[in-house]
């Protein structure tokens, strides 16, 4: 089925078909209506939390406990949230966990700006970037896959011009949500420092798997245009602004912009 949807209700039917089975967010422009949507579908839970760090610990609780699991917020409110999402690397999840965050580039609704990716790198989980409405759609469905088969959360980064602008979204069929079992594993999940001394080797050869996978996959595409004097590597927003400006340009348009695919840049 086609529909015309802003970016923000396409990462909300992208999750829901996804699976998705909980919900918790804190709301702040230009993210607020990914969980106002979400809240529309009648099949899963969604609630707001008092702050960002309590939407992002609610959303694991779940993920723990076997659902497939999201939290949304804006980039000022991933500061807020950054303690769970660095331990977050370290345990992993059982079921599928997405954080969404909506950046606000020339601050359109915020006190200031920030780069959400750089907090993709230093907490070494991979983060997809969305350049449309249709691909905020895919990406947002398939991280729960991507999430569950690398054993982390996903980060799902939005930006205002893609959060609020429509386009067209051709869906597909849901992804009933189920609940992974649960198993006791407090070397896994408790981070006291004796825990986390071995799980740092796992998110090391996590992230080497991940770039590998990087290298191959949906989300990274090359546009071989018409001129061979001229390429661009871009993502999210910039793609489009790219595709006006030089249209004749040969394109390597990144979708999970992190961890980067070496190989196909170089």
């Amino acid at each position: 089925m086609k529909k015309l949807l802003i970016g923000n209700q396409a990462v909300a039917a992208g999750l829901h078909d996804g699976g998705l089975g909980v919900v918790s967010s804190y709301p702040g422009t230009p993210s607020t209506e990914i969980t106002e949507f979400l809240s529309k579908y009648d099949d899963l839970h969604s609630e707001w939390a008092p702050n960002e760090k309590v939407a992002c610990e609610v959303a694991f609780g779940a993920s723990l406990a076997g659902a497939r699991s999201a939290c949304a917020m804006k980039h000022v409110g991933l500061n807020v949230a950054a303690d769970p999402l660095f331990t977050l690397s370290y345990t992993g999840v059982n079921g599928g966990m997405v954080i969404c965050v909506a950046d606000d580039p020339a601050m359109h609704s915020s006190q200031n700006e920030q780069d959400s990716r750089h907090y993709a790198i230093a907490s070494k989980v991979p983060m997809l970037e969305p350049a449309d409405s249709q691909e905020a759609y895919t990406f947002a469905k398939t991280a729960f896959e991507l999430s569950e088969q690398f054993d982390t959360p996903v980060i799902l980064r939005m930006c205002t011009r893609i959060a609020h602008s429509q386009s067209v979204v051709e869906t597909t069929d849901a992804i009933p949500a189920v609940l992974e079992d649960y198993e006791k594993n407090p070397a896994k999940y408790i981070m006291m420092p004796g825990n986390a001394i071995k799980r740092h080797p796992f998110v090391e050869e996590r992230t080497l798997k991940l770039q590998e996978f990087a290298e191959n996959c949906i989300y990274n595409t090359v546009e071989y245009g018409s001129s061979d004097e001229i390429g661009i590597i871009t993502s999210g927003c910039s793609y489009q602004y790219v595709k006006e400006a030089l249209p004749t340009a040969s394109v390597l348009k990144l979708g999970m912009v992190n961890p980067l695919p070496k190989k196909l840049i170089e």
